[in-house]
């Protein structure tokens, strides 16, 4: 029976997110079970593509990425893939009827890593951050909302800022790997080999201003999803905050992280604000 396949699809996509994010894995636990689900097999689906771009790189990527992006299409097209992270994808697709827009925009962001590694300009560093995060928040946020286009089009632009947000530090906070293994450098007119203070607090105040529209549309959110999102804020809120703090000298030399113990604390806290309605 095909539904015995469809759950191992779902599982596979569930082992994807809890394998390769703990803190991801945590805030989409604090969603609703109704649509915890469809968050896994969104993330397996953007995982996979991101992987083959970054980590790949003792195989033809450029031919693997072109037979992930014909297998998506042909799972959107059938409905069904014998690949179960786009198996469980294709069916939060259709479920909750994601624009084929947004997974294209997205798609294409993914292939720009396989030879594009510097974004000279304002234009191609926003255009890359819109079909690398933007459209991914947006996928999201249709399951959030059900699918009702109302609610979509009234929280679209707080949902592709807080997607930019959590994009950006993880721009910063990756910013050694990216630049000395990956030879990438996303921010644009920024000299990463002589990341100094100004440069570093221009680009936290960016992300500070992307936050601040975040949070608004995060209130608004329905019940289901408040509380999931509202972590995943204080997380890559929380990870701003020390990279503020940090030298850029030392964000250049090293990964900055925020301890198991202290994501356990920010979960706890975010929860008594839940709780007493404080967002």
């Amino acid at each position: 029976m095909k539904s015995i396949f469809d759950n191992v699809s779902q599982s596979c996509s569930k082992t994807v997110t809890k394998t390769y994010s703990t803190s991801f894995s945590l805030a989409t636990k604090m969603l609703a079970p109704t649509i915890r689900q469809d968050i896994y097999n969104i993330y397996g689906f953007v995982r996979f593509a991101d992987e083959i771009v970054d980590s790949f790189h003792d195989y033809n990527q450029k031919e693997l990425f072109d037979e992930f992006e014909e297998h998506l299409h042909q799972a959107i097209e059938r409905k069904i893939s014998l690949n179960p992270i786009l198996n469980s994808f294709q069916e939060t697709y259709h479920k909750y009827q994601i624009d084929l827009a947004l997974v294209n925009a997205f798609m294409k962001s993914m292939r720009t890593d396989l030879h594009k590694t510097t974004y000279l300009t304002t234009e191609e560093y926003q255009d890359y951050i819109y079909g690398s995060a933007d459209v991914v928040g947006l996928m999201c946020l249709k399951v959030f909302v059900n699918g009702d286009e109302i609610q979509y089009n009234s929280l679209k632009k707080s949902a592709m800022s807080l997607g930019s947000a959590f994009q950006k530090v993880n721009f910063l906070r990756d910013l050694k790997s990216d630049y000395e293994e990956l030879n990438r450098t996303y921010f644009p007119n920024t000299d990463l080999s002589q990341l100094d203070e100004v440069s570093k607090q221009a680009i936290i105040n960016e992300i500070e201003q992307d936050f601040e529209l975040g949070l608004q549309g995060i209130k608004e959110l329905p019940l289901d999803a408040k509380f999931g999102v509202f972590m995943a804020y204080r997380y890559y809120s929380q990870l701003l905050k020390k990279l503020k703090k940090t030298p850029a000298l030392q964000i250049k030399n090293a990964r900055i992280r925020v301890p198991n113990y202290k994501k356990i604390e920010l979960l706890t806290r975010s929860y008594v604000k839940y709780q007493l309605n404080l967002l």
